[in-house]
């Protein structure tokens, strides 16, 4: 009886150290054994992973990005306060957790990224009107915490991803003076845009005006050409109808012999002769004398 309970206990306490030796390395996370105060130099991939938990131990870093969120008054060039809230997006790379554990520390976060952070961040900010952090500038800040960290922690396994000025809190009658500026600029934009538009209009009306200018102009040399033509089509028909006439007269001259036109005469003078009105004939006493008709006095 006595050896069944001691191997019933020795079973269970088997089972009790198996469990203890067993740990899960999670997605995202690396391993790092340490045995009797000593770190491995092999980081472990996600998975099961066995250890004599009498001897070692297995410690998690996580390789994925970590959003660390500080809140921090900023100094300005000018010499102001700016409360702020920013995020600091950070990895640890892979290859460099053993040495980050054995150099740092597990409390990385309060040993090294937040010092170097506050430290670069007033570096930065500090070259920076307030204004700026509300404007255009704010990338800039931004770039320029991020790479001034990175000279620093790149060398001890720590990539910056990125930095970012979640919120910016400016002293009041700061805040409403830059609105204000702001106002004033954009309505200055605003102007200046309105401006830019009437001259384009003033340019389209004033090329316009010169096309409809150039257009009455063509029109009224082509109405030109036009009356040009027709006259001298009017003066070449008149032209060619006296030359036709000119020539007509001219064959018709030479047509008419004496004969002709005593013919002509004679039939003039019967023509007259034959009329039943009374007449007198007035002739130069050379024309022929024509037959008087009966009946006539």
């Amino acid at each position: 009886m006595a050896n069944q309970i001691l191997k019933t206990a020795s079973l269970f306490f088997s089972a009790a150290l198996l469990l203890q030796a067993c740990t899960i390395v999670k997605p995202g996370q690396t391993g790092v054994k340490r045995k009797l105060g000593k770190l491995s130099n092999e980081s472990y991939e996600p998975g099961i992973r066995l250890y004599n938990p009498f001897l070692s131990r297995i410690l998690m870093v996580p390789i994925r990005t970590v959003n660390l969120e500080v809140k921090l008054p900023l100094p300005s060039r000018e010499g102001l306060t700016i409360q702020s809230e920013i995020s600091i997006l950070y990895r640890i790379e892979k290859q460099s957790a053993p040495d980050v554990i054995r150099n740092i520390g597990m409390d990385y976060e309060d040993v090294v990224i937040l010092p170097v952070f506050r430290s670069a961040a007033a570096d930065v900010t500090s070259k920076f009107y307030a204004k700026d952090m509300h404007s255009g500038e704010r990338a800039l800040i931004e770039r320029n915490i991020r790479d001034t960290m990175m000279e620093i922690l790149g060398a001890k396994g720590f990539i910056v991803e990125n930095v970012l000025l979640k919120s910016i809190s400016l002293p009041q009658g700061l805040s409403a003076a830059i609105e204000e500026k702001l106002r004033a600029e954009q309505e200055a934009q605003r102007m200046e845009f309105t401006k830019q538009k009437e001259k384009l209009e003033a340019e389209r009306k004033a090329i316009q005006a010169e096309g409809d200018k150039q257009a009455a102009i063509i029109g009224a040399q082509g109405q030109a050409e036009v009356a040009k033509i027709k006259a001298e089509g009017q003066a070449n028909a008149i032209k060619i109808e006296a030359e036709a006439r000119a020539k007509g007269n001219e064959m018709l001259t030479k047509s008419l012999t004496n004969d002709i036109l005593k013919n002509n005469q004679i039939e003039a003078f019967k023509s007259l002769s034959q009329s039943s009105n009374t007449k007198v004939i007035i002739t130069d006493g050379k024309t022929p004398l024509l037959g008087i008709p009966e009946g006539g006095k």
